[in-house]
């Protein structure tokens, strides 16, 4: 008898468009949640919506309180659970980028209660999905946590955030061709449980977005709306899996050790993008998409090279011959790489 069970979390309500920031009430009413409204945001999120959204809601006759962080950290995390349990919340809105979004989604799961998250850049796919990512100390740790009941996605709103963001979440979301290719792999080799649904749904986000690569351009609100739907479908895809395994193979092993060797050295994001180039070439060789991807990345202005990632050789080296260690996930980086062949890879693919 097949007993195998699957509860697939996704939201509930996407609204995605110019202006939408508007109707945060409305589709909150939709999720039929009820108490003290809290808002959690960042400095900056704040003043560019935060505080638009905490209007909305007092002048709808809640009683809304806020919060905001500094900083993505645990202690952060245990700010926001202590100051929704002394208001009383109801539930939670994440307000931001992917700082405060992560914070949100990882209190709301410690207190049981709701979030809405509300994007102010399309930074990473952390805006819709069941993970959250917090930094401490020389690493970087990646939890479990709810997704949000619904994202609220101002098209106009993400326009106007930092060019380098977006750009960030368009690697973010080139870089689910080798995730899945190293899913794929660890379940021929290590008979890991694989998703077609997710696996398909994740690919072909990537081959989207890589295909629209050369109309996605600075200052056009259209990009923000091809980069957020993908966000969102990169999302569901890991909600479906149930794994963050969809979106996250050797490319972001490589990105989490640099951020251990170089904490702060570059967005998540561009990381990602440019591990993803190398991790392609890796699975296929000289005659592999990793060529394509390159040409998307580069087309949107996104880094391709050690050095438009502001980190030097030789530490994209040490990341490249180290990033197995990371965490119990098989890619295509084995039990690791030797230095030669990681300066083989990063150098044929014009990294370094």
């Amino acid at each position: 008898m097949f007993e195998k069970r699957t509860w697939i979390r996704l939201p509930r309500n996407v609204v995605v468009g110019h202006g939408v920031l508007g109707r945060t009430i409305e589709a909150v009413s939709e999720l039929h949640l009820t108490g003290r409204p809290l808002v959690v945001s960042s400095p900056t999120p704040y003043d560019v919506a935060g505080k638009r959204v905490v209007e909305q809601f007092e002048d709808e006759g809640y009683d809304p309180s806020e919060i905001v962080i500094e900083e993505a950290s645990f202690d952060a995390v245990q700010q926001v659970i202590d100051h929704a349990s002394e208001i009383d919340a109801g539930f939670l809105l994440g307000v931001g980028g992917g700082k405060a979004i992560d914070i949100t989604k990882m209190a709301a799961d410690d207190l049981g209660l709701g979030f809405v998250s509300v994007p102010t850049a399309a930074s990473h796919d952390g805006i819709v999905s069941g993970r959250g990512s917090v930094p401490e100390g020389d690493t970087r740790h990646s939890v479990a946590a709810e997704p949000p009941l619904a994202v609220i996605a101002d098209t106009e709103v993400l326009a106007e955030a930092p060019w380098r963001l977006t750009t960030a979440g368009c690697a973010d979301i080139i870089s689910n061709y080798t995730a899945v290719r190293d899913w794929q792999l660890a379940h021929r080799l290590k008979n890991v449980h694989y998703s077609e649904y997710a696996g398909a749904l994740s690919q072909m986000t990537a081959e989207m977005l890589v295909e629209s690569a050369d109309s996605i351009k600075q200052g056009l609100e259209e990009s923000s709306w091809i980069v957020v739907k993908a966000l969102v479908s990169s999302g569901v895809a890991m909600s479906i899996a149930d794994s963050s395994r969809p979106a996250s193979g050797a490319e972001h092993l490589f990105s989490h050790q640099l951020d251990r060797l170089v904490p702060d050295g570059a967005l998540h994001g561009h990381q990602v993008g440019v591990g993803s180039i190398m991790t392609e070439y890796l699975h296929s060789g000289q005659k592999g998409k990793w060529k394509d991807a390159r040409d998307a990345l580069a087309a949107i202005g996104a880094p391709t090279t050690a050095d438009e990632l502001g980190i030097d050789d030789e530490t994209v080296i040490e990341a490249l011959t180290t990033a197995h260690q990371i965490r119990d996930r098989y890619t295509v980086l084995g039990d690791g790489m030797s230095e030669e062949a990681a300066i083989e890879a990063a150098t044929v693919t014009g990294v370094i």
